[in-house]
């Protein structure tokens, strides 16, 4: 379980950052669904940390509040899978 919630969240950062290289150039960018599904399986905390690492997506309050509140799904998901598997 460590290690997929590990390899989403590179994948959530790795996806931020490319959003953040496309937006700067002016090229296609990855959809916020994407960006959202991504973290609602796993890799909240890599979408979060890509959030504030490169100041990508920090005005948008469906992102501030949107990505913490998947982040605390994903920690009770895991909590449970721990706790009772």
């Amino acid at each position: 379980m460590c290690v997929y919630i590990a390899v989403c969240s590179l994948v959530g950062f790795i996806a931020m950052c490319i959003d953040k290289s496309a937006a700067c150039k002016g090229q296609y960018r990855i959809p916020e669904r994407t960006l959202f599904t991504i973290a609602g399986i796993g890799g909240a905390l890599g979408v979060l940390s890509g959030m504030y690492v490169l100041k990508h997506k920090t005005r948008h309050l469906k992102f501030t509040i949107g990505i913490p509140l998947l982040l605390v799904l994903n920690a009770a998901a895991v909590f449970l899978v721990f706790c009772f598997l």
